[in-house]
């Protein structure tokens, strides 16, 4: 008789406790999805790729952050530094593909009519969400299905894009993806601000600021040549015994029929949950101590880098970081006119270059941080990107200016202390290049129609 009450209690008692987290009853319920921010956001520096997600399941249980399949998602790549490990996405309709982009598409994806019309977005994260966020919302296709001649187009996006790139790799991937014959109608490259933060970083680990990110390529480095400290080795096995644990006890709460089994199941798994994340911070501060280590020190190992010896001074760090950056996009400009595909550049916004936006003390906490390495970088690398833009419009590019179309969202537009975008920032940003895309060709198309009329009439006489 005592267990029975026991178990009535226990049931009651979880009946109220789900009731009260998911506002439904747990015998009748619906799948329920949890998006916990605060936590999401605790758990961005774990994700160094970059590429913002938030990872939930059915249950409502919150994973953000959480790899229950693999801990190192990154593979060496010897043209681009480094790529993401083929795999699935969480996301309807995506995947990691063969050559490591996330995208529901193989690449070279090739044309499945004539009237396909393909655009490669290039660039790191930001331009990775940003691609995702076009798939799904198609802003930029509905824009462009305004003016007569895309009316009826087929539109394809496909991702180029990977945390952490910068100038030279979007330059690398166009030349190796033309070279194997990729097909594009037009090109968007979204950057700026990975190349004034690494550049940064690069330099104080004494590696070339031309090569690819030392935050993303020396820790795998590192696990190539086997030199994890016995720190990080604690660590990856203690995450990897709770990504064991947290796959059985999902299993487990999958199956649940009464409410106290889901219950106490939910806080197991939570725990577990904050256990992984511990230890991840851990591995990745101790990875970052050894990065710092075997920076530079290239003799030792099977991966080379050159060397940036002796590091730049602050004038002359961002002056060339600009400089390249310029070069590299004018010959992306280039390669695309000889190729007839349209290229737009765009400088991407981020919290860290003052500009006249107003920040509620809410998005305070969550876009600021005031021991963060990227704020002095972009206070002092984008205004030395301006000084190239006249340079880079002489030239040929369509450079779109995005560093002030956040001013006046009244909503929270930054997500984490990084440079990502929640979905009202994502918007603003598709709505932005969207717009300066259409008023592009707008314009070119009025001066077709203008040109066409002139020789019209010189006919005629």
């Amino acid at each position: 008789m005592n267990i029975i009450f026991l178990f009535v209690f226990l049931e009651l008692g979880s009946l109220g406790w789900y009731f009260f987290k998911y506002k439904q009853f747990f015998y009748t319920r619906e799948k329920v999805a949890e998006n916990n921010q605060g936590e999401e956001l605790e758990n961005q520096e774990e994700n160094k790729n970059g590429n913002l997600n938030t990872n939930t399941n059915p249950m409502g249980i919150n994973l953000a952050g959480i790899r229950l399949e693999n801990s190192v998602i990154e593979r060496i790549h010897p043209y681009f530094g480094y790529v993401q490990k083929p795999g699935p996405d969480f996301r309807e309709g995506f995947k990691y593909n063969a050559a490591g982009f996330i995208s529901p598409y193989d690449y070279p994806y090739h044309k499945k009519n004539d009237n396909q019309y393909i655009i490669g977005v290039f660039g790191g994260s930001v331009a990775s969400n940003y691609s995702i966020y076009e798939i799904q919302n198609q802003i930029l296709e509905k824009k462009l299905k305004q003016i007569p001649e895309f009316k009826d187009k087929d539109f394809i996006i496909l991702s180029f894009a990977t945390g952490g790139y910068k100038q030279p790799q979007q330059l690398i991937l166009l030349n190796y993806f033309l070279s194997i014959g990729q097909e594009f109608d037009m090109l968007i490259n979204i950057d700026g601000f990975n190349e004034v933060i690494l550049a940064k970083a690069n330099n104080k680990n004494n590696i070339d600021i031309m090569m690819p990110s030392t935050n993303h390529v020396v820790p795998l480095t590192n696990i190539a040549n086997n030199s994890l400290s016995t720190k990080s080795i604690k660590a990856m096995l203690k995450i990897n015994d709770s990504k064991d644990k947290l796959k059985d006890a999902l299993e487990t709460l999958e199956k649940c029929q009464v409410a106290y089994c889901y219950a106490l199941t939910s806080i197991y798994v939570q725990n577990l949950a904050t256990t992984y994340r511990k230890n991840v911070k851990l591995f990745d501060k101790e990875r970052k101590k050894a990065a710092q280590q075997a920076a530079g020190e290239t003799e030792a190992s099977i991966v080379y880098f050159y060397a940036q010896n002796p590091e730049l001074e602050e004038s002359e760090l961002y002056e060339t970081m600009a400089e390249h950056w310029k070069k590299a996009s004018i010959m992306m400009q280039q390669i695309a006119a000889n190729n007839n595909i349209l290229y737009f550049h765009i400088l991407q916004p981020n919290q860290y270059y003052p500009t006249n936006r107003i920040y509620s003390e809410a998005e305070k906490k969550i876009a600021f941080d005031s021991d963060s390495p990227f704020r002095e970088a972009t206070e002092l690398g984008y205004p030395v990107l301006f000084g190239k833009i006249d340079d880079l419009k002489q030239n040929g590019v369509n450079f779109l200016n995005g560093v002030k179309i956040l001013d006046d969202a009244k909503e929270i537009v930054y997500i984490d202390s990084c440079c990502h975008y929640t979905e009202v920032g994502e918007n603003i940003l598709s709505e932005f290049v969207a717009n300066s895309i259409f008023n592009f060709l707008g314009k070119k198309q009025e001066k077709k129609e203008i040109r066409d009329k002139t020789q019209n009439k010189i006919i005629s006489r």
